[in-house]
């Protein structure tokens, strides 16, 4: 078997454009041969996963999948919408959340080096790009361990996971998983960033302070007075970033918080609300931005 060098690897990579691994397994079946291991990937379609790598992929789904004690949000992306209705793209999705769970990867790298059944993630994701034709890629997840109630939103536009603190009588009552669902929903709707007051970082909270301030100095209020507006408007700032002090959406007449108490009380139990994820699908991502008058004229030329 003739040997080859990292920089045998490294030039394969730079002609095929697949991953350093695949570049090395191609050169190692191919016994060393260059132009043999070029042959490899597109035989194996490899390369024409990774062609499709470079295109963007901001539609796709997110989903929340729990199992017993244990959960995981994930959102999985593809280039176009229509794809997050295909019944295979979903399987996958829904396999790499069950996957999540069973083994407790660390990180997207992790994930994909699992095996489910014969192959690993990797070797199923590179499968759906070539079948399905799109570059589809896995963004992000997150695994919780406790008493946990999913909510997912369109299909898989939004998706929550939310993690309570209860008895295990009281977590199976109906009316807490219907208190439970509502929570779920509000986290959805009005996407607070943290559980409660406490979690809210000092310098996160010392700059919102700091520009209240000015705020308040810009419309000509004396010191003593701005200081009194600041705190107000704290208050407020409050109540859009922490889920127990918003408003409940089903009556906003009382928070979360509040409603959390009432219901508590109503069950005769102590309940806390610990955690929560919400994954909004796309967010933060480049949106493919087709042009059509473009791309016609480049047809007609």
């Amino acid at each position: 078997m003739a040997a080859f060098t990292a920089k045998d690897v490294q030039t394969l990579r730079e002609r095929t454009g697949v991953g350093m691994m695949d570049c090395k397994k191609a050169l190692t079946e191919a016994g060393g041969d260059f132009d043999k291991a070029v042959d490899l990937p597109r035989e194996k379609g490899l390369a024409a996963a990774a062609k499709k790598a470079g295109r963007i992929a901001a539609e796709g789904m997110v989903t929340a999948v729990i199992d017993g004690s244990v959960g995981c949000i994930i959102e999985v992306n593809s280039e176009t919408d229509f794809v997050a209705k295909n019944e295979s793209f979903r399987d996958f999705v829904n396999t790499c959340a069950e996957t999540v769970i069973r083994q407790n990867p660390a990180s997207v790298e992790e994930l994909l080096a699992c095996r489910s059944g014969e192959h690993t993630i990797e070797e199923q994701l590179r499968d759906k790009i070539l079948t399905i034709g799109e570059n589809i890629k896995v963004r992000r997840f997150r695994r919780f361990e406790g008493k946990l109630v999913s909510y997912i939103h369109g299909g898989g536009t939004h998706a929550v996971v939310v993690k309570f603190d209860t008895d295990d009588a009281t977590f199976a009552k109906p009316e807490f998983q219907a208190y439970a669902k509502d929570v779920a929903m509000q986290i959805a709707a009005a996407n607070p960033s943290y559980v409660n007051k406490s979690q809210v970082p000092t310098e996160e909270l010392d700059k919102e302070k700091e520009i209240l301030t000015q705020q308040a100095i810009n419309e000509g209020k004396p010191a003593n007075i701005a200081e009194k507006m600041v705190m107000g408007r704290i208050n407020k700032y409050y109540k859009e970033v922490c889920l127990l002090e918003q408003p409940f959406v089903k009556d906003d007449k009382v928070s979360v918080g509040q409603h959390t108490s009432q219901v508590a009380k109503e069950l005769g139990a102590e309940i806390a609300v610990l955690d929560f994820a919400r994954y909004e699908k796309g967010e933060g991502l480049q949106k493919r931005e087709d042009d059509f008058a473009s791309e016609v004229a480049s047809m007609v030329k």
